[in-house]
């Protein structure tokens, strides 16, 4: 028999903060250009369009001397039966004996490094002045970015949030979304200092930013190319499944281009509607060799930088891994033998 850490939801929630998280996605980044960890092959199924899908993600990290995988299943239905609409299922081994190490409930670790990622990419790819950042979107996915990106770029002055696609009751959302990202920033005892608003004019928003994150569904491109100012930063945060797009393709031949992994994003990143059309046909590198210095990533002030993230189970294992670490110290979680 073998003894496995498991750790359920509430234990997760106990241990996680986006400082951690941060550091942890950054460290996958790092490994993935750095050693010989890898991501595998994404597999992806439909069982009704973007209402019900499973996804699942893996890969090795050997800094870590781990591997696994991720699966995660959404469902809209699941709302009107009081379940979760998102259920997200880690199983982490030992990458040099092969035993399962540990069973994690990672929806919160989900949250969390995909936050992270968006704050990182602006982090190492935006302006170092820049002061306002677009979120579009209001969802999961744009709560975890506010909160990472005021605590990663503490020079953020006004975070704008769109939600073209359903502005209706967009200004209570936005009061819940302020609450919900300083409940986040509570666990780091940080306190919100920039301005959050809701607005509903998506061109006059996209002018007035800096840095812009995309965290929709979306199939259809909702920002124009010619509303994009010099020296604008996007996070595109919203793929990593076949045919979503958020940014107009011809923005990608005025940019700097960076993936998080570049054979996923051609798949099924923001960047995949470009290459389907031939506006482009090869991007600048990946994001983890910005942060180890190996590829510049801006060049001037002046420069359009995309970040394409559709998401790396990477990610999910340094977090998971570092979870694991504190709750054996804290004595979080059960141990069982399978």
């Amino acid at each position: 028999m073998t003894k496995i850490k498991v750790l359920n939801e509430n234990d997760v929630n106990s241990l996680i903060d986006m400082e951690l998280a941060i550091r942890a996605v950054e460290n996958a980044y790092r490994e993935k250009n750095s050693t010989n960890s890898h991501v595998w092959p994404l597999i992806f199924y439909e069982y009704e369009h973007n209402i019900f899908d499973l996804d699942i993600r893996s890969g090795n990290l050997d800094g870590y001397n781990s591997f696994g995988l991720k699966v995660i299943s959404y469902n809209e239905n699941n709302l009107k039966k009081n379940l979760p609409k998102v259920n997200a299922t880690g199983l982490i081994f030992n990458s040099i004996t092969g035993q399962p190490t540990a069973l994690v409930n990672v929806a919160s670790i989900t949250a969390f490094r995909t936050g992270a990622a968006a704050a990182i990419g602006a982090k190492y790819l935006a302006r170092k002045d820049s002061k306002n950042v677009l979120i579009v979107g209001c969802g999961n996915v744009a709560l975890h970015s506010i909160a990472a990106i005021l605590i990663a770029m503490p020079q953020i002055e006004n975070v704008i949030v769109c939600n073209p696609k359903n502005n209706t009751g967009l200004v209570e959302k936005v009061k819940k979304l302020k609450s919900d990202v300083q409940s986040i920033l509570d666990l780091s005892n940080k306190t919100i200092k920039a301005t959050i608003i809701s607005s509903e004019n998506i061109e006059e928003s996209v002018k007035e930013s800096d840095i812009i994150i995309t965290a929709t569904p979306s199939e259809k491109s909702m920002i124009k190319v010619d509303w994009v100012k010099e020296g604008t930063h996007f996070s595109c945060m919203g793929g990593g499944m076949p045919n979503k797009q958020e940014i107009d393709s011809e923005t990608f031949k005025k940019a700097i281009i960076f993936a998080d992994d570049t054979k996923q994003c051609i798949e099924n990143g923001e960047m995949q509607t470009a290459f389907r059309n031939s506006i482009i046909s090869s991007i600048d590198g990946e994001i983890g060799e910005v942060i180890l210095n190996q590829k510049k990533g801006r060049t001037s002030d002046k420069d359009i930088t995309i970040f394409d993230s559709t998401g790396i189970f990477l990610q999910d294992l340094a977090l998971a891994i570092e979870l694991i670490e504190k709750a054996k110290l804290e004595n979080i979680g059960i141990d069982i033998e399978i």
